[in-house]
């Protein structure tokens, strides 16, 4: 699915304040809006701010601890290049602004890209929209009551 970053400042109205339309899906700091009747085609909007420092976040929780994000193997040598790239292709700052504090996160000059974070940030937001999620990231999703095909016909007729 196609995605777009919105860098949202301290000083900008949050995801989760935005006002919910008809056929506009809402998730924790993501939206999908209605683009039925417009030029535009199905995609998911992101916060970047939210989600560089989540993935950060998650990246500096001990392993096995939970929230913990870690990579496959026992030999850090393996994933060096990935992990300087993700770690120093940007700098944040500190911002405050309508009573909440956030991350801005830009590109330092000498890095011209930052490709693999961005992917890791598309990724977080991917496993988000369906349905993963950490113990204080709101309430735990509905289990649903599973339904048979002979409950199905029976009320049909």
């Amino acid at each position: 699915m196609l995605s777009k970053g919105v860098g949202i400042r301290a000083g900008n109205k949050p995801m989760a304040a935005y006002q919910w339309r008809p056929g506009e899906r809402h998730g924790h700091n993501w939206y999908m809006p209605n683009v039925r009747r417009s030029s535009e085609h199905r995609h998911v909007a992101y916060d970047t701010n939210y989600w560089k420092t989540f993935v950060h976040a998650r990246l500096a929780t001990a392993a096995g601890d939970p929230g913990a994000l870690t990579l496959f193997g026992k030999k850090p040598e393996h994933h060096r290049l990935f992990a300087e790239h993700v770690a120093g292709a940007e700098t944040w700052t500190l911002t405050e602004g309508r009573g909440r504090v956030v991350h801005e996160w830009r590109l330092k000059p000498s890095k011209p890209d930052n490709h693999w974070l961005d992917c890791l940030v598309g990724c977080a937001v991917g496993a988000s929209m369906c349905g993963v999620r950490l113990g204080f990231e709101g309430a735990p999703a509905e289990r649903r009551s599973r339904i048979r095909l002979s409950e199905l016909q029976r009320a049909r007729r």
